[in-house]
Order: C-alpha cells, then sequence, then structure tokens
C-alpha cells in the first residue's frame, strides 16, 4: 500500500495573539509545523502535503522541508481544508494519513502503526482516540452497544449527555484514498458553518463500513498547541523527554527540570550539565565534560574533558580539555585549541587560540591568530577596528602579553616576544623582542638578555 500524507496548517491561529502564524512559532528551536511535517514523512511514502491558508507565505518561507502546499483561501473547516490537496494526491497514492500541524507530540511509530492497522483491515477508515478527563476541546467518539464506532460528536455541538463520554477523537486519521475524495462531497456545512472530517465516520457506518480505532497509550502524545500556555505544557514535555534519553544514555543532570536542551544537541557520556544551562540548535558536546550552571551553547562544538562555568557560546569549538569562565563569551569563528584556559570576563570572537594558552580575564581577543602556550594578561585588547575594516593580529608561539595591552592591528608578535604592561603596540615585534610604552618600543631582546646573563654568572 502507498501512503501519503495531509497536514492541515491553515487555522487564523487567533488565540495565540500573534502577528506570527501559529504554525511557525519556534518550539526548542524549530518550528512548531516540522515536528508534524517529520512525523509524517516518517510513515509516508511521498512528501507531505502541508494544506497553509492564513498568512501560507510566510509559512513557505520558515519551511525548509521537503513538502508540498495546499492552499485553503476560505477557512471552512477541516473536510474542506482536506478537499484542496486532492489535486496533489488522487491516483497517486493508496491511503492517506491526516494530522494536523499544531500536534507536534504526535510520534512518527504511532503514524505508522495507524499506518499498519488501515492496511489490514478492508474499511475505508482509521482513527486514534484517547480515554482522558480532558477534552481539550475534541470531539467524542458515540459507540455502540457491541462497541463499534458509530459518530464523532464535536465539543461545539454535543448535548449534555455526550459531554459526559471520555473517550476522544484525537484527529489523527488513515484513510482509503478514493474513498475519501468521495465521501468529503457528502459532509454536509455543521450548524456552526463548517465542514468537519469528523462527518467521515458517520458517512462510513452509514454505507455499513467498518473503521478501526487505535487507542493511545500515551495520552501526552494528542496533545494539541492552540495557545501560549499549550505551547509551554508542550515544551516542558519535550524537554523532559530529552532529558531523560540523555540520562539514559549516561549523562548527568543536577535538575533535569532546569536543563533546556534542543533536539538537535548530542552530548557524549560521562557529561555533567549543571542548572540553567540552555544548549541549543547544533550543538556538539564531548565525554567527561562539566557545563553550567548558568551556560548557554548555541552552534558550537565541545571537545571531551571540557569545563565550562557560566558562560555564552554562539558558533565556537572547543578542542579538548578547555577550561573557561565564569562570564566568559565567545562569539561566531571562536576557536579554542586543547588545554586553553580562559578565565573570567573574557570574550573572544572569530580568532583562534593555540594549545595550551591562557587568558586570564577582562580581556578582548578579535580577528586574531594566537600560537600555542602564550600568556595574554589581564585587559589585554585587539584593536581590531580601525573604523572602516577589520584588521588582524597574529601572536607568535610563548609569547608575553602583559596586562593592558593594546594591539593595535594589523600586527604581527613574533615567537617568544614580550609586552610590558599597559603597551599599546602599533608596529610588529619580532622573535625574542621586549616592548614597552605609548607607543611601544623594542627596549631588548631575550638573546641579549641571555647573554647578559652569561656574563654576569661567569663575572
Amino acid at each position: 500500500m502507498r501512503t501519503g500524507s495531509i497536514i492541515l496548517a491553515a487555522g487564523l491561529s487567533k488565540r495565540m495573539n500573534s502577528a506570527t502564524p501559529k504554525v511557525i512559532h519556534p518550539l526548542l528551536g524549530k518550528p512548531l509545523l516540522s515536528y508534524s511535517i517529520e512525523a509524517a514523512k516518517a510513515a509516508s511514502d511521498v512528501p507531505p502535503v502541508v494544506v497553509v491558508g492564513y498568512a501560507g507565505d510566510k509559512v513557505m518561507e520558515a519551511i525548509h522541508a521537503e513538502v508540498q502546499y495546499a492552499f485553503q483561501n476560505e477557512q471552512l473547516g477541516t473536510a474542506h481544508a482536506v478537499m484542496m490537496a486532492e489535486p496533489l494526491l488522487k491516483g497517486t497514492v493508496d491511503q492517506i494519513l491526516i494530522t494536523s500541524a499544531d500536534m507536534p507530540l504526535v510520534s512518527a511509530n504511532t503514524l505508522r502503526e495507524l499506518v499498519k492497522i488501515q492496511s489490514l483491515h478492508d474499511g475505508p477508515m482509521s482513527l486514534v482516540s484517547i480515554l482522558t478527563n480532558d477534552s481539550r476541546g475534541f470531539g467524542r467518539i458515540i459507540r455502540d452497544r457491541s462497541g463499534n464506532a458509530r459518530a464523532i460528536i464535536e465539543e461545539k455541538v454535543a448535548t449534555p449527555e455526550q459531554l459526559t463520554i471520555n473517550e476522544f477523537n484525537a484527529g489523527i486519521y488513515c484513510v482509503k484514498s478514493e474513498w475519501l475524495w468521495d465521501a468529503l462531497k457528502k459532509v454536509k456545512k455543521s450548524p456552526v458553518g463548517e465542514f468537519f472530517l469528523t462527518d467521515l465516520l458517520e458517512i462510513a457506518v452509514q454505507a455499513n463500513e467498518k473503521v478501526s480505532i487505535l487507542q493511545l497509550e500515551n495520552v501526552e502524545e494528542a496533545i494539541g498547541i492552540n495557545n501560549r500556555v499549550h505551547f509551554a505544557e508542550v515544551e516542558k514535555i519535550m524537554r523532559r523527554q530529552i532529558n531523560e534519553k540523555f540520562m539514559l544514555s549516561g549523562v548527568t543532570m543536577i535538575d533535569p527540570d532546569l536543563v533546556y536542551i534542543d533536539p538537535t544537541v548530542e552530548i557524549g557520556r560521562d557529561s555533567v550539565i549543571y542548572p540553567d544551562s540552555y544548549l541549543r540548535g547544533n550543538t556538539k558536546i564531548g565525554e567527561n565534560c562539566t557545563i553550567g550552571p548558568g551556560t548557554i551553547i548555541e552552534d558550537s562544538s565541545i571537545g571531551n574533558d571540557c569545563r565550562i562555568l557560566k558562560s555564552v557560546l554562539e558558533g565556537a569549538e572547543l578542542e579538548d580539555h578547555v577550561e573557561m569562565g565564569p562570564f566568559c563569551r565567545l562569539r561566531s569563528g571562536a576557536h579554542l585549541a586543547s588545554h586553553v584556559h580562559m578565565g573570567n570576563f573574557g570574550e573572544v570572537k572569530k580568532s583562534y587560540l593555540g594549545k595550551g594558552t591562557k587568558m586570564g580575564h577582562f580581556s578582548y581577543i578579535g580577528d586574531a591568530t594566537i600560537g600555542e602556550n602564550v600568556n595574554i594578561g589581564a585587559g589585554t585588547i585587539t584593536c581590531n577596528y580601525d573604523g572602516e575594516k577589520k584588521n588582524k593580529t597574529v601572536i607568535g608561539d610563548e609569547t608575553f602579553i602583559g596586562s593592558d595591552t593594546m594591539l593595535v592591528a594589523p600586527v604581527n608578535i613574533g615567537k617568544n616576544a614580550v609586552t610590558g604592561a599597559g603597551a599599546v603596540v602599533t608596529r610588529d615585534v619580532g622573535d625574542g623582542e621586549k616592548v614597552v610604552g605609548v607607543p611601544a618600543h623594542v627596549i631588548k631582546n631575550k638573546k641579549d638578555e641571555e647573554k647578559e646573563d652569561d656574563k654576569s654568572r661567569k663575572g
């Protein structure tokens, strides 16, 4: 059986009270709609059809997945929305999954199970139900005395007696394709002026067709998002699931309720995540690291055995055995080699710090390449912007940069060089040279000092 899918994403999102369509509001770093697309793709044989309406151009601009789009220009209900996908799917698939863009917790496994159920029975449709005491606006499933489903009654039109039913339609369907397009034409306008997709069940029953129901064990999967309160509720559930997955794979979390991790993040075993840490985007953290507390890491790569305390990293790369913090910031393009140490209130942007280099505190390094085992004294600044463009600083291995040194780029500092405290370096410094003053000037190089030391020892 060849399976297609339709995702309903054309709602007006009135309860969000937002200029941004609900389906592209971010949820753990991704548009809400993207979760439904991923689940549908895992259970379908062709790209999903996303039915858009309100602000459809914004939705299409935000979604980069391989999908097809259908347009519902008038908001006439869910059955009408599904009809908009007919030109794209009719005659191309045997059965069709129908889901909603505002249900990000629905798993691919649930959709695959629903597809399997529909494939194995003769009836025209299968659907998902939940047993709960919280209706959340879902329609009630009406069964006969034999337990067969007879109808779905929307909450808007349910009688007081029907409102006592606790089996709800989750709004997830798998339907035979040929039957679907004919059945949609039989759906009548409801008392509230909409064409409800739920009427398909009653249409099937009236034709003496069988409808199968998959009852969800995990009721949370059926939670839909209508407002920002629901967003927070669902995000908390997703964060719990993500954190549990990491802990079961060998990651320690001191307080999982206060750790915020996007689903795209990777963390190695034996790493420890402290509270108030945010790990976002395409972030990878190695083994045996300590992150936090109070740390934000976004789109960054962290090696093994790193220690990051109360710091912010954005588009940075750390090799193994790096220590930094508290209150450090690594901006895009920062690359710290192994065994680099950064103290408090340091900032690095678009720069490479070589193996074993130490950057104590209160310093800014931008557009620089720094060698191995360099000491960067407190208050060191690379003056990389001349008012028109950014300029580069290069510092050689084993160099000592004194406190409050101003490195006015473009400038090159040689190997084993020394700058005195408060030096303003405006010209290149050769290997082994020592410079002091404003502007900095050479007073002695290390070779001369060694010669003098030899003379004094011989004398």
